[in-house]
């Protein structure tokens, strides 16, 4: 009696703990649904974009390396540019000098711009009044700093024979301190000035012995004097300066000069706008008159910035971008290893 009530016993409870175990169809299919997102929470982005993302994040960070490996490369390329540029200065200077005052170079000095750089030789004379005074340009005397200006003067040729050339040229005989132009325009200002008429004084003619006594002695004819031997100028043909543009304008009327403009000086001396234009390198200066004191040679070959400098300039912008170049590598290793 006992094994048999514990058999329906066993299946009902073993029945009961099935329907307890499993959920009934009606409970499923009145299951809450997820809940929907916050109103202002960002949407998942699509599949893809974080890729994108990632691959213009680390051109990014490679961009400053390249840039200063652009700037580095074209350093050598300007470095390659000035060694030609001072090469041919130098060929140029070591020709032999042209002269200015024969006749066979006439034919060729027509074109100045295509003997730029080359020496030439003239004689004449100095017309000091027509003189410009470029500057201040500053020049370093035993360690101290004095300021003054480049002083160019109009140079006419003499002629040595027949049918010689005769064209004046612009000549800058080089730096003179500030009293000396001021020195000059006072002198220049003198010049300019009427000379005041001599009063002369009527005498009575009435009696004869005043006469007698009032009688001016005889001039004798004055000896003419030895004619000024001409100057003798060496310089090298150059052209108008390229002001940067924190150079003030020229101003031809009030006098003001702060860079060499060829043609505009010629204008403002009476002289063609073709006139050439050379820049005094004599070597012979006079202890008793040291101004105006002549450019170096060796000026004219060098420049602001020499291939050498051009060279510090690679190592600098090569050494930044492997810099730059090496930090961004760090940091795309870093996402990396937190991912």
């Amino acid at each position: 009696m006992a094994a048999s009530l514990s058999r329906p016993l066993r299946l009902r409870l073993h029945g009961g703990g099935v329907h307890r175990l499993l959920p009934s169809r009606a409970s499923t299919s009145h299951a809450p649904s997820p809940a929907p997102p916050p109103p202002g929470a960002a949407a998942p982005p699509p599949p893809g974009s974080g890729k994108e993302a990632s691959a213009w994040s680390k051109l990014f960070l490679f961009a400053p390396g390249a840039i200063t490996f652009g700037l580095g490369t074209w350093q050598l390329f300007r470095r390659q540019e000035k060694m030609e540029m001072l090469d041919y200065r130098t060929r140029r200077l070591e020709m032999e000098p042209v002269a200015w005052n024969e006749t066979a170079s006439s034919a060729a000095l027509r074109d100045p711009a295509a003997l730029e750089f080359r020496k030439i030789v003239c004689e004449g004379d100095f017309d000091e009044e027509r003189s410009v005074f470029v500057g201040p340009r500053s020049r370093s005397i035993s360690g101290v700093t004095e300021n003054g200006y480049y002083v160019i003067t109009p140079l006419v040729p003499r002629s040595t024979e027949p049918g010689s050339l005769q064209s004046p040229i612009l000549v800058n005989r080089g730096w003179v301190p500030r009293g000396w132009r001021d020195k000059n325009i006072k002198g220049n200002q003198i010049h300019d000035e009427p000379s005041e008429s001599k009063v002369v004084k009527k005498t009575d003619e009435k009696s004869s012995w005043w006469k007698f006594w009032s009688m001016e002695p005889k001039l004798t004819p004055e000896i003419e004097k030895p004619g000024k031997p001409p100057v003798r100028a060496i310089g090298v043909i150059r052209g108008s300066e390229k002001p940067s543009i924190f150079v003030p304008a020229n101003e031809p009327s009030g006098g003001q000069w702060f860079y060499v403009d060829v043609p505009m000086i010629a204008r403002a001396c009476g002289l063609p706008e073709n006139t050439v234009y050379i820049e005094d390198i004599t070597e012979e200066i006079s202890p008793t008159n040291p101004y105006p004191v002549p450019k170096d040679v060796n000026t004219l070959i060098r420049h602001s910035v020499m291939p050498q400098d051009h060279l510090n300039y690679t190592f600098t912008w090569y050494s930044l971008s492997a810099a730059v170049t090496f930090m961004a590598t760090k940091r795309i290793k870093a996402k990396k290893v937190r991912l």
